[in-house]
C-alpha cells in the first residue's frame, strides 16, 4: 500500500543470483488443507505492505489447487490495516472446482480481525489467437539509474526502517525520456523497469505471479497522486497526502518470470470523491503485456 523499495544494483548474470531471500518472503506455513500462515513486514511505521499480504494470499489459494493451474486473475479488498509484529492466517475457501477453471476465496485474518480478502481464479492454458498491445520503445533498465541509491537520505532510512524490500531492482523512467508517450490532460503517467533482485525457483509459476502481485503494489496508487506530490523516492519534502490502496485486481495474459526486468507502464485517469484510480500494464524484454493492474487508492490531503 506504499510504494517504498529498496532495490539493488542488478547482477551482471541474472543465473548467477542467489534464490533468497525473496522467495522467502512467500514462504507460507501450512497448518491444515485450506489454512496458511505468514508474517509481513512493514510498509509504513507499524502496517503491513498490502502487496506482502496480498502476494501470500494469492500463494495460499494457488496451493490449494492440485493440478496447479496458473492463475490468470486476482481481485482483493484492503480491509484493515495489519501489524507486522504478529501473524497473519490464510483462510482458503474451495468455491469451484471446473473443467478449466478453478476459484479460491482467501479471507487474511489477524487477531481475529479479517484484513484483506481476495478471490482468485486458474485455468487451464489452451491454445488461442493471440493479440496484444506493444510496449512503449523506453530505455532499457541498464541505461537508468538505482531508485533508492539516488534517492535522499531520508528515504533511505525509511525504507530501512521498514524491514522489508531489500530484495528489489527498481528504476524509474524520467518523464521526457525519448518514447514515454505525451502527455494527455487529465492524464497522470509513470514507467518502472522492475523485478525481484534474486532468482526465483524455476518450475513454479505460482511464486512468480506472487512475487509479481507484490511488486505491483509498489508504486501503482502513488500514481493517482503524482499532480499533488512527487514520488517518494524524489520528495524532498514531506507528503502532502494520505494515500493508502483501497482495492486491487490483477489480469495474468502469458508466462512471464518476476526475477527477470517488466516494464510497469502506469496511468490514472480519474481522481474524485477522495479516491484515485489507476492501472498498469507489464511487459517483459521482449515487448509481450504479460499481465495487467487496477488499483484503487485513498488520497486525501494531509491535515
Amino acid at each position: 500500500m506504499t510504494d517504498l523499495t529498496e532495490p539493488h544494483v542488478r547482477a551482471a548474470q541474472p543465473t548467477a543470483r542467489p534464490t533468497a531471500p525473496f522467495a522467502d518472503l512467500l514462504a507460507l506455513e501450512q497448518l491444515d488443507e485450506n489454512t496458511f500462515r505468514g508474517f509481513c513486514h512493514a510498509g509504513a511505521p507499524m502496517r503491513t505492505f498490502g502487496g506482502h499480504v496480498a502476494a501470500q494470499a494469492l500463494v495460499a489459494a494457488g496451493r490449494t489447487v492440485e493440478d496447479r493451474r496458473p492463475v490468470h486473475s486476482m481481485h482483493g479488498y484492503f480491509l484493515l490495516p495489519g501489524t507486522p509484529a504478529r501473524p497473519i492466517d490464510y483462510l482458503v475457501e474451495r468455491v469451484r472446482e471446473g473443467v478449466s477453471y478453478t476459484t479460491r476465496r482467501v479471507t487474511a485474518v489477524q487477531d481475529r480481525n479479517e484484513i484483506f480478502s481476495l478471490t482468485a481464479s486458474f485455468k487451464h492454458p489452451e491454445p488461442a489467437a493471440d493479440r496484444r498491445r506493444g510496449m512503449p520503445p523506453l530505455p532499457d533498465p541498464e541505461s537508468l539509474p538505482d531508485a533508492v541509491a539516488h534517492a535522499p537520505a531520508e528515504v533511505r532510512r525509511m525504507v530501512a526502517a521498514t524491514g522489508g524490500f531489500q530484495d528489489l531492482d527498481v528504476r524509474f523512467v524520467p518523464p521526457g525520456a525519448p518514447g514515454v508517450p505525451p502527455a494527455a490532460p487529465g492524464l497522470l503517467q509513470q514507467f518502472v523497469w522492475m523485478r525481484t533482485a534474486s532468482r526465483l525457483p524455476d518450475g513454479d509459476p505460482l511464486l512468480h505471479a506472487g512475487a509479481l502481485a507484490y511488486l505491483s503494489d509498489l508504486t501503482l496508487a502513488a500514481t493517482a497522486g503524482l499532480d499533488e506530490q512527487q514520488n517518494f523516492f524524489q520528495r524532498t519534502e514531506p507528503p502532502t497526502l494520505l494515500m493508502a490502496s483501497l482495492d486491487h485486481a490483477m489480469w495474468f495474459h502469458r508466462p512471464f518470470r518476476a526475477d527477470e526486468w517488466l516494464l510497469f507502464a502506469q496511468r490514472s485517469p480519474s481522481a474524485s470523491d477522495g479516491r484515485g484510480l489507476a492501472l498498469g500494464e507489464f511487459y517483459d524484454r521482449d515487448g509481450l503485456l504479460v499481465a495487467s493492474a487496477v488499483q484503487e487508492a485513498l488520497i486525501r490531503r494531509q491535515p
